[in-house]
């Protein structure tokens, strides 16, 4: 495939941006997007250019760290995709792509498709862990946990924190994150000694960190590439109404 890009160049945080063309020839199918970006850098090296800054590391869609735009898509026209895992046979011979870095006030550009994430620290920093000594392996099933919660649980485990849900809100929200690393948590044993100390911490550092307010767009969902569901961000907000009740409160876990 012959393809024209239209990528985001940046020199760094304070310089101001442009979009620039470029053509990228001989394209295969089977390539993964990042590799189709591999091949344009091998070629403004030689040309003697600056190459493309971007994020990668797994390349298998567990890291979280290939945070793209794609013609206005986080990650992407194919659902539950990162874009390292997207290839390129979803896109046609002469095609024009827009390449973007997240946009969101929390994830300020470093260079490029480069975006500081590092806001999601400061929000897992302000108790996505558990620090109540629980003793050793229990033996299984000495403490019951029902089937509905597990689940759930390893359904939110499954965040990888791209940022992808950031960038799809038009609020800037971090909220599905900042709820995923909370549920996580909330509904195994071993998360409930700080349940609610825990989710007043982390949504008080989403917020400070410069993120938007939740308004139940829906937007995060339909691009998490794991799939991670809006009712999500419901627990959270029932955690964090029973924990603000609590706040007067000195019993342990209050």
């Amino acid at each position: 495939m012959n393809l024209t890009l239209r990528i985001w160049r940046q020199s760094g945080p304070e310089d101001k941006g442009r979009m620039v063309t470029y053509k990228v020839d001989d394209v295969s199918p089977d390539m993964s997007f990042l590799e189709m970006l591999d091949v344009l850098n091998e070629r403004l090296i030689l040309a003697g250019e600056e190459p493309v800054a971007f994020d990668h590391d797994c390349r298998e869609g567990i890291c979280g760290m290939c945070g793209l735009m794609i013609n206005g898509n986080a990650h992407g026209p194919q659902r539950g995709t990162t874009a390292c895992q997207l290839h390129m046979r979803q896109f046609s011979d002469g095609d024009t792509i827009d390449i973007e870095p997240w946009r969101a006030r929390a994830f300020p550009v470093v260079k490029d498709l480069v975006v500081n994430r590092s806001a999601f620290d400061k929000i897992i920093a302000a108790g996505g862990y558990i620090t109540a000594p629980t003793g050793s392996a229990p033996e299984a099933h000495s403490t019951p946990v029902a089937k509905a919660n597990a689940d759930a649980a390893f359904e939110a485990a499954e965040c990888i924190g791209c940022g992808a849900c950031v960038a799809a809100c038009p609020n800037g929200s971090g909220m599905l994150f900042t709820a995923a690393k909370i549920t996580q948590l909330s509904l195994l044993p071993q998360g409930q000694p700080e349940r609610y100390t825990r989710v007043i911490g982390m949504v008080d550092a989403h917020d400070e960190a410069g993120f938007g307010g939740c308004t139940n767009a829906g937007e995060c969902t339909v691009v998490c590439p794991k799939g991670i569901p809006l009712n999500t961000i419901g627990r959270l907000n029932r955690d964090y109404l029973v924990a603000t009740s609590k706040r007067g409160d000195n019993t342990p876990g209050a």
